[in-house]
């Protein structure tokens, strides 16, 4: 039954002023959480990595729910299903709470979008179909084969940018200012500072990846588009998880009502950061509300209210042709992705991590989030190119030459959110190959130049060692190194610490598997 009420601020709306006071807390909290979790995976030397934003990742319907989608199997692990019920459980009950409450991504929006006047407006009505679109494109594509949600996810796309942008360039920054600290004279201040920060904070490297720029820029294109051109416009036109929560908030019981006191002076349709509050009754786009209540404060005449069991908001109508288009589309990226040849087939491949699922099932199932990258030690995780083909943008890729993997590692599969790392005990990675070290003769140093060299050897950490020394009998060249390939696992710290300038005189070429 609605209730009819007039006057200015009366019981209810104060209790709808202290909450919707308590939501700047609420996000800054989650941001906080999502950042502690990133940062601790620094990597401090150890195998073990406690914190991860895999805790996010697990949250997260579309990701998990594309990728199930596309390999056709449900997550293994019992915690990332429990995870998932519960934000569609909150959802259905309350609406997108999770994209007004605790999405960071989300906070960082409104944070830049703080910097541009005015309030949220009710926005460009031809536009919020194209998120839904964009979510019909997604899920189609995962039904044919082809995971794509992860390249615009919101929670993939930050820690993607966070790791191969923000990241490396934040600790240039901090060292840099070490540096200068350094050299003002305060040298024990540097070092201080430098040893607390350094193998917790900071890691023991500077980080670099490929593409850091390009991703950088995209971060910052859609952060800017809250200043330039609306605010939170990657929330309310492009979030296709956004899009994903408004179709099952749509369901919700926890409703947005005007009373019959409300004289239509639009204040809250101006302030409404997702654009969904409409003065009038009956006109409330509940998809697009992301639970703030700030049109209950904004209300002079105390006229808005939320409860339960409320009528349901207008019919979501995107158009049956534009619907039959994103998914005929989605449909045909995937074939198309499908009869393409990757540039791998051409120039010798590229290497994946160990614990990697099958290339197949690993395209289909990884997030491209660029945990893995962040966590790896060595900084030989670097986002692919086309080394993959197109399906395989973002994917983690070894690069020997950046980075080896360490023999005993085992932290790319620990933060891993859906399994397409696995993770490997400490003897499961010992005997897991990746690749196979091939020698080039032509670039040798004793091959090619009777130049005594035994870096490959002595660094090789197999046991027996998959690198040998053979000395030809009764000659006098210097002992030449040769590959046992059933003994390498194709680590890559041959090739990372060959010594020869440009392309190392031995390369590690893919091939997957467990080691006999």
């Amino acid at each position: 039954m609605r209730e009819e009420r007039t006057g200015t601020r009366a019981s209810g709306g104060a209790k709808g002023s202290s909450l919707s006071r308590f939501r700047p807390y609420c996000q800054l909290f989650f941001l906080l959480l999502f950042l502690y979790l990133f940062l601790g995976t620094a990597g401090g030397g150890a195998d073990e990595t406690a914190r991860s934003v895999k805790v996010f990742l697990d949250l997260d319907p579309l990701l998990q729910g594309t990728a199930a989608l596309a390999a056709r199997s449900l997550p293994s692990d019992p915690s990332v299903l429990a995870a998932l019920g519960v934000v569609v459980a909150v959802t259905v009950l309350l609406g997108r709470v999770f994209c007004g409450w605790v999405c960071p991504f989300g906070t960082l929006h409104d944070a830049v979008g703080s910097l541009r006047k005015g309030g949220g407006g009710r926005g460009r009505p031809s536009l919020f179909r194209v998120k839904y679109l964009i979510l019909v494109f997604f899920v189609f594509a995962a039904l044919f084969g082809l995971q794509t949600a992860s390249f615009l996810d919101p929670l993939s796309l930050l820690t993607r940018s966070l790791t191969l942008a923000v990241w490396p360039a934040f600790v240039f920054g901090a060292e840099r200012s070490l540096d200068l600290i350094h050299a003002a004279s305060l040298e024990g201040t540097a070092d201080l500072v430098g040893r607390a920060l350094r193998g917790s904070i900071l890691p023991l490297r500077q980080p670099l990846f490929s593409q850091a720029l390009a991703v950088g820029l995209l971060l910052f294109l859609l952060l800017a588009l809250n200043v330039v051109l609306e605010r939170r416009f990657w929330c309310r036109y492009l979030c296709p998880l956004g899009a994903l929560l408004g179709l099952l908030g749509r369901w919700s019981v926890a409703r947005r009502d005007v009373a019959k006191g409300c004289d239509e002076c639009r204040r809250c349709e101006r302030g409404c950061p997702g654009g969904a509050a409409v003065g009038r009754e009956g006109a409330w786009k509940g998809e697009e509300c992301v639970l703030c209540l700030g049109c209950d404060d904004l209300c002079p005449k105390n006229a808005v209210s939320f409860g339960f069991s409320r009528p349901r908001s207008p019919a979501l109508d995107l158009g049956r042709r534009r619907v039959l288009t994103s998914a005929l589309a989605g449909a045909a990226a995937a074939a198309l992705v499908r009869v393409e040849t990757p540039a791998a087939s051409v120039g010798g491949g590229a290497l994946r991590p160990p614990g990697s699922l099958p290339e197949g099932a690993f395209l289909k199932t990884c997030l491209r989030c660029g945990a893995c990258m962040k966590v790896c030690p060595t900084g030989g995780l670097q986002p692919a190119f086309l080394e993959k083909g197109v399906e395989g943008l973002w994917t983690p890729i070894l690069v020997p030459r950046v980075g080896h993997c360490e023999y005993h590692c085992t932290l790319c599969g620990q933060v891993c959110s859906t399994g397409a790392i696995r993770r490997l005990s400490r003897g499961e990675k010992a005997s897991f190959t990746i690749g196979l070290a091939v020698i080039d003769t032509n670039r040798c140093l004793p091959y090619a130049h009777d130049l005594p060299c035994l870096v490959c050897e002595e660094v090789c950490p197999t046991s027996p060692k998959a690198v040998t020394l053979v000395r030809e009998t009764g000659g006098r060249r210097p002992p030449r190194p040769r590959v046992e390939s059933s003994r390498c696992v194709g680590c890559g710290i041959c090739e990372a610490k060959c010594p020869v300038e440009g392309r190392a005189a031995v390369n590690v070429l893919p091939g997957p598997g467990p080691a006999a």
